[in-house]
This record gives C-alpha cells, sequence and structure tokens, in this order.
C-alpha cells in the first residue's frame, strides 16, 4: 500500500503541470475560441528566465539581456520575474498572432499556434545554456508521512498551488462580470461587443492570467520536474486530453483530469518494474496515455465541444486543379538533374534532402491543402516507412525496388487508423488527435529499445539491375547515381499524385474540404474520401520515409521526431500548401535541405534555421494564409487581368 502511496504522490508535481496547462488551455478556448497549443511552451520560457535568475542573476530577454544581480537572485524574484515574463509572451501571442486570426479558417489558427511554440522552442536553446543546468530550488523540502509512505511537500504544495489557480479562473467565469461577459463572448461576439465590453480586452486578461498560471506552477515544479529545453512544450498535450475531457468546458474537471493523468503515468511507472510486465512496454507507454484519452474523449463528447460565435469567417486559401504540363515539368526535372551532377558533398546531399522532403511535403498538400483535413503526423508516417524498410532489407533481404512496398503499405495502414478519428471530428480536434498519435508512436514505437536497438536500425544499400545505388562511394558523400534514383521515385508519385488530384478524386477531395454536408449531398462518401486522402498522404510520407532512410543508411528516433515533422509543416504553409509547386518550394527550404545547407555552409548561421522557420511561420499565417507561391500565383493573375483590360481599352 505504502509503494502504491508513493507513486501516487510522485505524479502530483507533473500532475499538477498538467492541470493547471488543461485549465489554462480551457479559459483560452472560451475567451477566443482558440486550442493554444503553444501553452507548454510558454511556460517553458518562464522556467528558463526563472532558473537562469537563480543561477547567475540575469535575466535573459529574446534579444539581449540584463544583469540584475552580481550573483543568483532570490527565489521569490527569480519566481516573479519568469512567472510575468511567461504572461507577457501570452499577451504577445495573443495581441500579435491570434487576435488578428480571430476570423481566420482554424487551419491557420492551428499553424499559427504551433508556429509560436516553435519560436519558442528554438530561442530557448540558442538563448539559454541547456546543457547540464539544474533548477535551483524554489519549495521547502522535507517529507510528511501518509498511509506510510514519505511524501515531498513540495508536491502537496504543488497540487494545492493547481487546485487554487483553477478555483480562482472557476470563480472569475461564474461570479464576475467580466468573466460572465467572455463566457457570453464565447456564444455571441456581436451581442457582447453591443453591451459595451471589448471580446479582445476580455480576451487579453484570460491570457495574461492563464501565461502568468501556467508559468507560475512550472516555475515552481522545475526543481522536481527537471530542466529541460523540450518537454514542458509537449505538456501540452496531456493538458489537451485533461481539457477534452472536461469538454473544454470545466476548468475544474480539467484540472482533476490533469492531476489523474500525471498520477495514471506514475501509477504506470511502477508496474513497468514488476516481472509480469511486458518487456515492450516498459519504455514509452506512459507517453500513448494523451492519444488514448484524447481519442476516446473526442469520440465520446466531439460533437459536444462548445464552438465559438464569431463576427464574420474567413476562406481558406484558394486551390487550383493541378495542370503538369509537359514543358515546365521537364525543365524542373532537368534542373533538378543538373543541381545533382554539378554538386558534390553536403551540397548534394542537400540537394537529395530537398527531392525527399518535397514528397513527403507534398503528403500534407493532399491531406490539409486539398482535403482540409489537418495532420500533425507526416514525419510519424514516415518514420513508419523508414523503420519497416530497416526491417524487410536486413531481415527478408526484400531488394529494391519490391523493398518501398511493404514500407509504404504499413505507413498507409497507419494512416487509415490514425484517421477514424477524421470521421468524427474535423478541424483543431483533429489536429490535437495527429499530434498526440505522433508524440505517442515517437515515444512507443520508434524510441522504444525493444522495437529500436541503441545502436539504430541499419538499411541495407539498394540496388537494381546490378547497378550499385547506395548513397555513398568511399569518400562520396552522395553518389550521382542514388540522387538520380531519388529524383525518379519522386518525380513518378509527383506525377501520378497529380493526375488524381486533377480528376475526380481531386475534385471529390475538394468538395469535402469546402462543405462536409454539401459534398454528401452530392453523393460524394465523405468516410470513404477521407479515408483515401489520409492513406494516399501516408503512402507518400511512408516512400519518403524509406528514401531519407536509404540516404542515411541506419535509422534512430531522431530521424523522424516530432519537431522535424512540426517544422516541414512551418516550410510548407510558407510556401504554399494548396499547391504542388508549394510542395516542390517547401522541399527547398526544408530541414537539412538547401536552404539549410546555405545557411550553414555559406552563411554560418545554420543554428537559427529552425527559428528563422517557425518566424516565417508565424508570419505567413498572420499576414499572407496563401504562401509564396500562392501570392505569385495570385499577383501573375492579377497582372495578366490588367493586362487584358488595357487590351480591351
Amino acid at each position: 500500500m505504502d509503494q502504491i502511496v508513493l507513486f501516487v504522490t510522485l505524479g502530483f508535481a507533473v500532475g499538477a503541470v498538467y492541470a493547471v496547462v488543461a485549465s489554462s488551455l480551457v479559459a483560452v478556448h472560451a475567451a477566443t475560441g482558440v486550442l493554444n497549443f503553444a501553452q507548454g511552451s510558454i511556460a517553458l520560457w518562464g522556467v528558463w528566465v526563472a532558473a537562469e535568475l537563480g543561477t547567475t542573476g540575469t535575466l535573459v530577454l529574446p534579444v539581449g539581456s540584463i544583469a540584475v544581480s552580481d550573483g543568483p537572485t532570490s527565489a521569490a524574484v527569480a519566481v516573479a520575474v519568469g512567472t510575468l515574463s511567461s504572461a507577457v509572451i501570452a499577451l504577445l501571442t495573443h495581441l500579435l498572432v491570434l487576435r488578428p486570426l480571430r476570423s481566420a479558417p482554424v487551419l491557420s489558427q492551428v499553424v499559427a499556434s504551433v508556429g509560436v511554440m516553435l519560436v519558442i522552442v528554438s530561442l530557448v536553446p540558442l538563448r539559454f545554456d541547456v546543457t547540464g543546468s539544474v533548477a535551483p530550488p524554489i519549495l521547502p523540502a522535507g517529507t510528511v508521512e501518509i498511509l506510510g509512505a514519505a511524501v515531498a511537500v513540495s508536491d502537496l504544495i504543488l497540487v494545492g498551488l493547481a487546485v487554487a489557480i483553477a478555483l480562482l479562473l472557476a470563480g472569475w467565469f461564474r461570479f464576475t462580470r467580466w468573466g460572465m461577459a467572455t463566457r457570453a463572448s464565447a456564444q455571441d461576439e456581436t451581442a457582447v461587443m453591443l453591451t459595451g465590453y471589448s471580446p479582445d480586452r476580455l480576451a487579453a486578461v484570460v491570457w495574461v492570467a492563464t501565461g502568468a498560471a501556467t508559468g507560475l506552477v512550472a516555475i515552481v515544479a522545475s526543481p522536481t520536474v527537471g530542466l529541460d529545453p523540450l518537454s514542458y512544450t509537449f505538456y501540452v498535450l496531456p493538458g489537451l486530453a485533461a481539457a477534452l475531457l472536461a469538454r473544454l468546458r470545466s476548468v475544474l474537471g480539467a484540472c482533476a483530469a490533469g492531476l489523474g493523468i500525471g498520477i495514471f503515468q506514475s501509477l504506470l511507472l511502477m508496474m513497468s518494474t514488476y516481472d509480469f510486465w511486458p518487456t515492450w512496454a516498459q519504455a514509452g507507454f506512459g507517453e500513448t496515455v494523451p492519444f488514448l484519452i484524447v481519442v476516446i474523449a473526442l469520440f465520446a463528447f466531439g460533437k459536444a465541444m462548445p464552438a465559438r460565435g464569431g463576427v464574420v469567417a474567413m476562406r481558406m486559401p484558394t486551390v487550383r486543379p493541378p495542370s503538369m504540363k509537359p514543358l515546365p515539368t521537364l525543365v524542373l526535372i532537368g534542373v533538378a538533374v543538373a543541381a545533382v551532377l554539378l554538386t558534390d558533398g553536403s551540397w548534394r546531399f542537400g540537394v537529395v534532402t530537398s527531392i525527399i522532403m518535397s514528397l513527403i511535403a507534398l503528403s500534407l498538400v493532399v491531406l490539409t491543402g486539398y482535403l482540409g483535413q489537418i495532420s500533425l503526423a507526416a514525419m510519424a508516417f514516415a518514420g513508419t516507412g523508414g523503420f519497416v524498410l530497416s526491417r524487410v532489407t536486413t531481415e527478408y533481404g526484400i531488394a529494391f525496388p519490391w523493398s518501398l512496398i511493404g514500407p509504404a503499405l504499413a505507413a498507409t495502414l497507419l494512416g487509415v487508423v490514425v484517421a477514424v478519428p477524421a470521421l468524427r471530428i474535423r478541424g483543431a480536434h483533429l489536429a490535437v488527435v495527429t499530434l498526440a498519435a505522433a508524440l505517442a508512436i515517437e515515444s512507443f514505437v520508434f524510441g522504444n529499445p525493444a522495437f529500436t536497438p541503441f545502436e539504430g536500425n541499419h538499411i541495407a544499400d539498394p540496388s537494381l539491375f546490378g547497378i550499385d545505388l547506395a548513397v555513398r562511394s568511399g569518400t562520396d558523400l552522395t553518389t550521382v547515381s542514388f540522387a538520380l534514383m531519388v529524383l525518379t521515385v519522386v518525380a513518378v508519385l509527383t506525377w501520378v499524385t497529380a493526375r488524381l488530384l486533377a480528376g475526380r478524386t481531386g475534385r471529390a477531395f475538394l468538395a469535402v474540404r469546402s462543405n462536409e454536408r454539401a459534398a454528401a449531398s452530392a453523393g460524394i462518401d465523405v468516410a470513404a474520401t477521407k479515408l483515401l486522402g489520409f492513406a494516399l498522404s501516408a503512402f507518400l510520407a511512408g516512400v519518403g520515409g524509406c528514401l531519407i532512410g536509404y540516404s542515411r543508411s541506419q535509422l534512430s528516433v531522431e530521424s523522424f521526431n516530432v519537431l522535424v515533422g512540426l517544422t516541414l509543416l512551418c516550410t510548407v504553409y510558407v510556401a504554399g500548401i494548396t499547391s504542388i509547386a508549394g510542395a516542390v518550394l517547401a522541399g527547398l527550404i526544408a530541414p537539412l535541405g538547401v536552404l539549410a545547407v546555405i545557411l550553414e555552409g555559406t552563411l554560418g548561421v545554420g543554428e537559427y534555421y529552425s527559428l528563422i522557420a517557425a518566424l516565417a511561420l508565424v508570419i505567413t499565417a498572420v499576414l499572407n494564409p496563401v504562401g509564396i507561391t500562392g501570392s505569385v500565383r495570385e499577383a501573375s493573375t492579377h497582372l495578366a487581368h490588367r493586362r487584358s483590360s488595357r487590351a480591351d481599352a
């Protein structure tokens, strides 16, 4: 009994963080209608600001720093300034990013929120020394005995703090005039404006309060939970799971669910030490809990989730059916061949990586740009293809090109499984499911020693008709034969996809994207169309993952981590998520692609790549949602129209 109590209380610290994140998510959703994927990152910044103050006495800003004292500041000062910094970041997120997108499509709001998350994640390792840092103690040490187990006083304080914050937020919404006006604005902003309240100001108050609350609890919990440049960012997923269990309505319910998830994960950790627990479930199994909760909650309560009554709605970016004209297509292929032949070393590797990434980017264009389904799991599908490729080439000896088929079909099957929730939910809720699925797959499959050896997953080199297609030969980092093989595979799949999107399949995708009910009334099987879209997208990503595997010769969990997938989403959205040309451009600016080589090899600023990509995503989402290729297309159309008008005159 004492061991159970001990592990229950060990889950208090992280459960308190989950609880305050969940409470904040419910509050922000009530005020703005936005699911804030950056809530954990807002806390992350405050945690590192407080830790730096408590260690060196320096206040680190996004640009520059201020020496507050000659040595470490007091815990009270560090906590206060760190909490204030989280509140300021939250307010800036509202004012500069999400308020301008109040009436924008859900896709724009989701990618902007993800962009803010990535900006902060990219800034932390650039502004702080994240190697070996330890948060100084804040709460009093000592233990108390509960049912025979020694329970840390700090853990009890954290639970009390999380519950107190939830009570304050719930009381503010229920008993104050501003809180009741905020709840009313979630139903009808126009009516609230007519009563003299500003929905923007009401939302700003909630953003500041939740930013400060999340930062405060995360800072106080950091000596127990630990300092990490990434983990707090993805605490948003257990928080989202808890918020969804509370139907995005009850702050107190979300708080209780967050504490429960933290405790349950701790109990799973205890069970993993028992002999009866299977070996394959000893690593990463706890990270699948948020995914399972999200799926169950959305299936059970999906249609009961509150929607916000907006003033006006902007349309999704327009889509034009692709036309693979022979001459431009041949010119593009010729340019790619020339780039392969005229480069070597890291430059040719960057060209090949860009070609591969354009295929994975195309999978996002199909699923999100054409079908309108927001997916954050593209690299999970790609990783599935890559890891299965390792098995089929090393254990079963299947040769290229047949070695691509099995892994791509495995990725397709996973895509269909992830697509099942899309039959009931859409929009930001689907983004939550796919992000949770991506993290669960990364932790439980890719990062599980039972499935992935510590030395990595080796992949046999490809060959065809006696021609060696291996990526390396002697000192040659990337061979011409391998590069041309990659170009051929990507070109063929891109052409086939373009033909599908230009035909009945593409028209069905666009109909579902525009209005599912209207599509169904026109005789389109919406469920089958969604499953087909996910299957096609996952197949393309799976083949892309295989090509990444061949280009690396071995794979590890870092090859397909979630941050790489989110960064790729940045590049696709910036390039233009509604066109094949956008996928090609996204490949050029994708991670480890041509742009990354230029930043690293020519300009020497490669460490800023992720930050640049994230900032570009936020700016594009706010100012230019059609992306670069969309802007070029609109400009060319406008110019052609002006020339035609002048000719008629």
